[in-house]
């Protein structure tokens, strides 16, 4: 299965975002993007790819223990940017970004001790991925537009485990559907 470690927003941070992507969407050029949705919006703390089933109960372990060793935080979405010349265009964050940092560097080391093969280490990125593109796009008036945003702060209080189903039907526009496998409290939450 697809698997990767996620920070889910909250239901008023989505519901701000929302707004903002259906301001973005409204601008020149916006159709030739494809922009995720609500059931998309998340940070991405490790990506691990196809996992085999029976690795799942020892990365699930692993992770249990990373989120009771980090503590809640907060943190809001801020800002955009982008990667690959506007291949993704993403919502930023602000508020205790070393700890959610420290978060994802928990989770990548729990699932390289649980077998999951993993790339490279890359520095983490705060990000969430709000269109994409399959070629260069200019994304300059949609940083722009980003630039203002600020989410409401939220307490990250918990850890996901999130399943990703990408689209087989081949219809245009269609997403991937994504399933939260398991979630585990942080260190004092609850």
């Amino acid at each position: 299965m697809r698997l990767f470690a996620a920070v889910l927003p909250p239901d008023e941070v989505i519901l701000e975002l929302a707004a903002e992507v259906a301001a973005l969407k409204k601008l020149p050029g916006a159709d030739g993007l494809r922009w995720t949705g609500p059931p998309g919006w998340h940070f991405t703390l490790a990506f691990y790819g196809e996992v085999d089933e029976e690795v799942v109960p020892e990365l699930s372990v692993r992770l249990e223990r990373v989120a009771r060793r980090t503590e809640p935080f907060s943190v809001a979405l801020r800002g955009g940017g982008q990667f690959g010349h506007g291949r993704a265009l993403w919502a930023g964050a602000e508020g205790d970004l070393r700890t959610l940092s420290l978060l994802a560097d928990r989770c990548e080391a729990a699932a390289r001790k649980a077998g999951v093969r993993m790339g490279e280490h890359r520095r983490y990125k705060a990000h969430l991925t709000v269109a994409r593109s399959r070629s260069a796009v200019d994304v300059r008036q949609y940083l722009a537009a980003l630039e203002a945003f600020t989410s409401p702060a939220w307490t990250v209080e918990d850890l996901a485990l999130v399943r990703s189903d990408l689209p087989k039907s081949g219809v245009p526009g269609e997403q991937p559907r994504y399933e939260v496998v398991a979630r585990w409290r942080l260190g004092g939450a609850g």
